[in-house]
């Protein structure tokens, strides 16, 4: 699938849609690839789209919104290879246009090509649904904002890539367009190295073990991803290494080395071999998972999950090739308060039965 265009989303579409107006405006346009398989629109959209459910893809084609190849068409046509599917709306796509917020940033690095950032939990990396100010793109345009060569809207220099919001940890920035390049080569053919550090529900038993599996939207849920056999043709290739680095009660402390960086990787990759994330209420790892809860159990765990309110995940080390210069650049962030908190409360259940 090859998305031409987005102009905006479906997320806020509900009955007012079948009060067609005269005047529509384009805001999603997608061409199916060569080897796409006979499939309805309202599911082609549906696997295609976030945030928007079955129901309103329905909506809007019994409205005449959605078109294929320039004709309005049902939700029951079925999709054929190359075919261009349009959805159209009756108000005009939203402005995402990037304005400049003074937002506070834990620079690590800066010079003339690049930044690396150590994002904090809870921070939107770019504005996107429900979060059109106040992430680090933001930000980032702010402390540029005199920069006269750096333009946050100009899709040629800026992020590189992304973390999930309440995920912490290190992220680098371009600031030109050459950089940009060199990196995004780097990330592409995997040579940069990224480790980050997760705690995890239970024992996986070996010392260290691979992923593999292909990640995709999960169609039950969407805004989950789900893991599929790298056979199955569904979703995109991914891999994870993972080792651990220590052992608690009934939890986990592990190092994740990514070979691929899909959306919710090590998320959907962890939840996919038994062992969620440690309070990824995304995932299930916000209920107790391992241990029998009794009423001190329970009650330490819940403590956890007020300590470090978000799954427990942090990309702790970044190294690549600096795109100018040719120079191996490596940085490492300490786990942030929060997770530290969370892993001294798990090391403290060790000590107290080894002291027993």
């Amino acid at each position: 699938m090859t998305r031409l265009s987005t102009a905006g989303d479906m997320q806020d579409t509900d009955d007012s849609m079948l009060q067609n107006e005269a005047t529509l405006y384009e805001h999603i346009r997608l061409q199916a690839d060569k080897g796409q398989s006979l499939l309805r629109v309202d599911k082609f959209l549906f696997l295609h789209l976030q945030d928007t459910s079955r129901n309103r893809i329905q909506k809007a084609a019994e409205a005449g919104f959605i078109q294929v190849n320039d004709r309005p068409v049902k939700s029951s046509y079925r999709v054929k290879p190359l075919d261009v599917v349009t959805v159209w709306l009756d108000h005009p796509p939203f402005d995402t246009t990037i304005e400049a917020e003074d937002i506070p940033l834990d620079v690590v690095y800066e010079d003339d090509s690049l930044m690396v950032i150590n994002k904090p939990a809870g921070m939107v990396v770019h504005p996107g649904c429900g979060n059109f100010n106040g992430t680090l793109v933001n930000a980032v345009a702010w402390h540029l904002k005199n920069n006269p060569d750096f333009d946050i809207n100009n899709p040629e220099v800026g992020l590189v890539h992304r973390i999930d919001k309440d995920t912490s940890g290190l992220l680098v920035i371009a600031k030109t367009a050459k950089a940009k390049t060199g990196l995004g080569l780097q990330f592409f053919n995997k040579t940069t190295s990224r480790r980050y550090n997760a705690l995890i529900w239970g024992d996986p038993g070996q010392n260290e073990g691979r992923i593999e599996g292909n990640i995709g939207r999960d169609p039950k849920d969407r805004l989950r991803m789900a893991v599929f056999p790298p056979e199955s043709g569904i979703g995109k290739p991914a891999v994870t290494h993972w080792r651990i680095l220590r052992r608690y009660r009934h939890t986990t402390l592990v190092e994740c080395v990514l070979e691929t960086g899909r959306t919710h990787q090590i998320r959907a990759h962890m939840t996919s071999i038994g062992h969620p994330l440690f309070n990824d209420a995304r995932y299930g790892g916000q209920q107790i998972l391992r241990g029998t809860p009794d009423n001190s159990y329970r009650l330490f765990v819940q403590n956890c999950f007020k300590t470090c309110p978000r799954q427990a995940l942090h990309a702790r080390t970044l190294g690549f090739v600096h795109p100018e210069t040719g120079k191996e650049m490596n940085f490492v962030s300490e786990l942030p308060e929060d997770m530290q908190k969370l892993v001294d409360m798990w090391e403290a259940t060790v000590e107290r039965e080894e002291n027993r």
